[in-house]
């Protein structure tokens, strides 16, 4: 259910980022260009993708379901606990919102450079806690176990940043080099490219 709702938000929101994504594209090799500035394939490239996703997740925990359902929940854990481990919805809601997060986390991580946990968490509660508030205001609810979630979330995709960056100090230099990370992130870009094209030739059948 998750991956249908991250395939049916990128059919939806397709021709936003495209525009946005030629958009950020031409600005920044307009900048390079004039500022004669160093040019890194896979930091613009990783620098894209963030912006990508948060189009798409804010896209995912705004769209309003005709199923969806509207109120508030105050008390911690009353949704997440009344959900069956095993059954789909659980996976839906608990799994599903962490998990969305996760990067996010990452992302917060590798921007900010944060030495504590403390710094994901505050903006992972603030961030979190605004997208409940407006989703109470769109038909939606307001959930506090939404807000535990997407912030374990964010905790998680932290030590993901942590972790990635203590990898990374023990591996080979090639494999820290600029044209290895370049060629990765052409593979990646081909990789989705080939993805995207299949997913809007099924939109569009």
């Amino acid at each position: 259910m998750v991956y249908d709702l991250f395939k049916s938000s990128l059919i939806t929101m397709w021709p936003s980022l495209v525009i946005v994504t030629v958009t950020l594209i031409t600005i920044r090799f307009a900048y390079l260009k004039n500022q004669r500035g160093p040019f890194s394939f896979y930091r613009e490239f990783w620098t894209l993708i963030s912006v990508v996703y948060m189009l798409l997740l804010y896209q995912m925990v705004t769209r309003v379901d005709i199923n969806a359902s509207s109120g508030i929940n105050l008390v911690p854990f009353t949704e997440i606990l009344r959900y069956d481990v095993h059954s789909e919805l659980f996976f839906y809601n608990v799994v599903g919102n962490i998990a969305l997060f996760m990067p996010f986390g990452f992302i917060v991580s590798a921007y900010v450079k944060p030495r504590k946990i403390w710094t994901n968490l505050f903006v992972a509660l603030i961030v979190s806690g605004t997208i409940e508030i407006v989703q109470l205001n769109i038909g939606r609810s307001f959930d506090i176990d939404d807000i535990i979630l997407n912030t374990l979330g964010c905790i998680i995709g932290f030590l993901g940043y942590v972790g990635f960056k203590a990898i990374i100090k023990h591996l080979p230099n090639f494999l820290k080099s600029d044209w290895f990370n370049n060629l990765i992130c052409i593979i990646i870009t081909i990789c989705i490219f080939l993805y995207v094209l299949n997913i809007m030739g099924i939109a569009f059948r």
